[in-house]
């Protein structure tokens, strides 16, 4: 079967939905200029770490719903626990005994929190994260990692980026950056504006480690200066540890924010953090004023069924061992892979094991748009999507091992195009960054 035929049902529908949604997404990640034109365009079903296009082709995952889903498509235990959840009802009038329960198991995981609060998405726990902050402050600057790619959709963090049509230019002006364990670089930021930051934001880390003292180091400044620290979890978040990034390295913010993973890919994040500063959310005192994610769907019940039956999953059985064991095997056979083809300086798969990534460069060495793209679609072609190599709990010792496989035919054609050049082997565009930072 050529590939035209391979995957007709899925362009058609994938051009269709084009028609009806802007981006031909949801998402902006899953968006057709993400993705090489030969490939998978359009999900079916899928069941544990496989999944099957609208063409009924199948498929190893990988960075399954953007990393939101870390047990598994379809995880039995966490589906039963959802069809339960529907006979009881999905919303209500006033709050619903199950808000307590995921808020008490919630919290029992994360030391560092009093209260939680959940909504649907990251960007709006991080940005009410950032009001709460503002608040307590009474400052407006927003100090923020340069390096961490995505905190928010809303003004504050996307003036920062090349799409920020329809932001008003002063949003710039809020938000300060600065670059990844350089302490100095932060107390040089408070130095420049004295009492005007409220809030350092960043990911406890990503694809480095911290150096020893920064995050200590951040947690101290933040106190010395007047301003709260918050962490992103999103992705570090039970994967780093299942109390998060801050219980592996001891280092507990004022606020931080989980999603992603809380719930196995249904819509669920949380805010959490020090009572003296959700409180200014409750309205229990007059100077209570913060609107603090008032979301109609926050407490859909079957999303709240999934997170206690995902967070009862990650105490009770070995996720997060899991995710480091399988990431270390597939980062140890890619780039075993690499060196066999010659093409170790251009492929190679780095990042903590749980959230592996993978560089992709040209034969300047420089990175490569044109060269992932290829990447992903001779990927594609054996069977894996692949925009991360970030694993899930139902990765077995064969999909690794296939997946491995998959990597190293995809790398005999990308030795080949490093010498030849990509467009005699890639079918269509180059994908696209989403966004550049500024």
């Amino acid at each position: 079967m050529s590939d035209a035929d391979k995957y007709a049902r899925s362009r058609e529908l994938a051009a269709r939905l084009a028609r009806v949604v802007p981006g031909g997404g949801h998402t902006y990640a899953k968006g057709a200029d993400q993705f090489p034109q030969v490939g998978p365009a359009m999900i079916a079903r899928g069941q544990g770490c496989h999944a099957w296009d609208v063409d009924g082709n199948e498929f190893i995952e990988y960075g399954m719903g953007l990393r939101a889903v870390t047990l598994g498509h379809a995880y039995p235990p966490v589906v039963e626990a959802v069809r339960a959840s529907l006979a009881v009802g999905t919303n209500f009038t006033r709050p619903a005994h199950i808000e307590l329960e995921c808020a008490e198991a919630f919290l029992s995981i994360i030391d560092g929190a009093d209260m939680v609060k959940f909504t649907k998405d990251g960007s709006t726990a991080d940005t009410a994260a950032v009001k709460l902050a503002r608040k307590h402050t009474g400052r407006v600057r927003v100090a923020m990692c340069a390096e961490h790619p995505f905190l928010s959709y809303d003004d504050w963090f996307i003036a920062t980026t090349t799409m920020d049509g329809g932001i008003p230019a002063a949003a710039r002006e809020e938000t300060l950056r600065f670059r990844y364990n350089d302490l100095p670089g932060v107390r040089a930021l408070f130095d420049e504006h004295p009492d005007e930051i409220a809030a350092v934001v960043l990911e406890p880390a990503r694809t480095d480690e911290p150096a020893p003292g920064f995050l200590a180091g951040l947690r101290a400044l933040c106190t010395e200066r007047g301003a709260l620290l918050i962490f992103d979890e999103m992705i570090t978040g039970f994967r780093w540890h299942t109390g998060g990034a801050q219980k592996e390295y001891g280092v507990v913010p004022d606020l931080s924010t989980f999603g992603k993973a809380v719930a196995n890919g249904f819509a669920v994040s949380a805010l959490c953090g020090k009572r003296e500063f959700m409180r200014y959310g409750s309205r229990e005192r007059p100077e209570d004023d913060v609107f603090l994610l008032s979301t109609t769907h926050g407490a859909e019940t079957p999303g709240l069924a999934a997170a206690i039956r995902t967070m009862e999953i990650y105490k009770s059985e070995p996720v997060v061992a899991h995710l480091h064991r399988q990431g270390e095997r597939l980062r140890a056979g890619t780039n075993e892979a690499a060196r066999r083809h010659g093409v170790e300086r251009h492929v190679q798969a780095f990042g903590r094991a749980c959230n592996l990534l993978f560089s992709t460069t040209d034969a300047d060495d420089q990175p490569s748009q044109p060269m992932r793209t290829l990447f992903l679609q001779e990927l594609m072609a054996r069977g894996v999507i692949a925009p991360s190599f970030v694993v899930s709990y139902s990765h077995g010792d064969d999909d690794i091992d296939r997946t491995i496989e998959a990597v190293d035919g995809a790398l005999g054609v990308y030795a080949r195009a490093l010498t030849d050049g990509a467009e005699r082997y890639l079918v269509g565009p180059p994908s696209r960054h989403v966004f550049e930072r500024r």
